[in-house]
């Protein structure tokens, strides 16, 4: 088992604390084998097994034909006012499940551990019942570090190219490249129709599959919903422009995209069309597109989102005047602004890439992120550095 320290060390930080534990993320990103470490991790300090419940509700002999089975099953279990830690893994697997979480919740002695593959855990009636009552930890497949620490590898442009061939999710290093392309595609088959038609009640599978390819192939594109139907429809494919909010919605609750809006940086303040989306592992895409015509540098653009996500930035597309800043990324902070480009070595390039940050007028930093292997340079402020560099901090 790869240990995800940063997660491992969220859970350790929760601990006992009088909240529910919630770890979201898509599918196979590593959240079952987080439980195992962190439960590892609980009887090294002496937590006696028959304290530990752990219920994966994926699994078939696990099954409760509704809320209150689930809660008595565990109730039955807690026989002493000894410190009790229940683990729920894929817990929207449970009909009405966040009435038995709210009954778990209120018994002292017990500390709630749920896991789930769709943002919808946290949306409705959970939300409105465990407001204020939870924590969430949004757990994404292996990064680029831990990749890397995985083969106890220098970061490297080799690496680096394995790491956007091979995919980030932890299964996938123990396979070969064609098993990876067969698991990739059983994956995101699986999260197609299991996540989002199936919960959706989606019968058109061919629809979805079209603007799941369509999503693939312009990831770092600015895209509304419009000009995706009218894209499609004019290939052959009508559809309308509310089937493609639906559609898209769903794809981001399932994770495997994510919602990117944009932000005027002038005027500080959120903008409401021009959002872009990008995906949660982006070897993903070559389950439906091959390995063909990849943009490198959009590519390069996903992963750098996905890593300030992890450290725990809010993300924006910026909005300088009339030109775009990749990135915002917003902390307790502040602010710091990213260009990602996977080379500026030629001096247009480099231009334009340098001015939508000329014309931010604030103090807080910024950085042109490439694959360059040149030394750190620093225009009037600006900071160009290698991505690679920065990824591995």
């Amino acid at each position: 088992m790869i240990e995800r320290k940063d997660y491992l060390e969220k859970l350790k930080k929760w601990k006992d604390k009088d909240l529910i534990k919630v770890v979201t993320g898509i599918r196979r990103c590593g959240k079952s084998t987080l439980f195992e470490l962190y439960m590892d991790y609980l009887k090294s300090t002496g937590i006696k097994e028959n304290h530990i419940i752990a219920i994966n509700l994926e699994n078939p002999d696990n099954e409760f034909k509704d809320y209150k089975e689930l809660y008595q099953f565990i109730k039955k279990q807690i026989k002493d006012e000894k410190n009790y830690y229940v683990f729920l893994d894929e817990i929207q697997n449970v009909p009405e499940f966040q009435k038995a979480v709210d009954g778990l919740y209120i018994i002292k002695n017990v500390d709630v551990y749920i896991t789930g593959s769709n943002a919808y855990l946290l949306s409705g009636e959970l939300a409105t019942l465990l407001t204020g009552r939870y924590i969430e930890i949004k757990m994404y497949p292996l990064s680029l570090k831990e990749y890397a620490q995985y083969y106890e590898k220098q970061i490297d442009e080799r690496l680096y190219l394995d790491y956007i061939n091979k995919s980030s999710f932890p299964y996938a290093l123990k396979l070969d490249q064609t098993e990876i392309d067969e698991y990739l595609d059983a994956l995101y088959n699986t999260i197609l129709l299991k996540d989002v038609a199936q919960r959706k009640k989606i019968a058109d599978i061919t629809a979805l599959k079209a603007v799941t390819k369509f999503m693939f192939n312009n990831i770092g594109n600015c895209l509304s919903i419009k000009k995706i139907a009218d894209t499609l429809t004019s290939d052959g494919r009508p559809i309308s422009v509310h089937t493609v909010e639906s559609y898209l919605e769903s794809l981001v609750e399932c994770f495997i995209f994510n919602k990117v809006a944009r932000f005027d940086i002038k005027g500080k303040q959120y903008l409401q069309s021009g959002e872009k989306y990008y995906a949660t592992d982006v070897t993903m895409r070559y389950a439906l597109l091959g390995r063909r015509n990849v943009d490198a540098g959009h590519m390069l653009e996903n992963i750098v989102y996905l890593e300030l996500i992890r450290r725990g930035y809010k993300v924006y597309i910026g909005k300088a005047g009339e030109k775009e800043v990749d990135f915002v990324a917003e902390n307790k902070e502040g602010f710091a602004y990213f260009q990602v480009a996977y080379t500026t070595r030629e001096e247009t390039t480099l231009e334009r890439e340098l001015e939508p940050l000329k014309n931010i007028n604030d103090h807080y930093p910024k950085y042109i992120l490439t694959m360059d292997i040149d030394p750190i340079v620093d225009f009037n402020g600006i900071k160009k550095i290698n991505v690679l560099d920065w990824l591995i901090k």
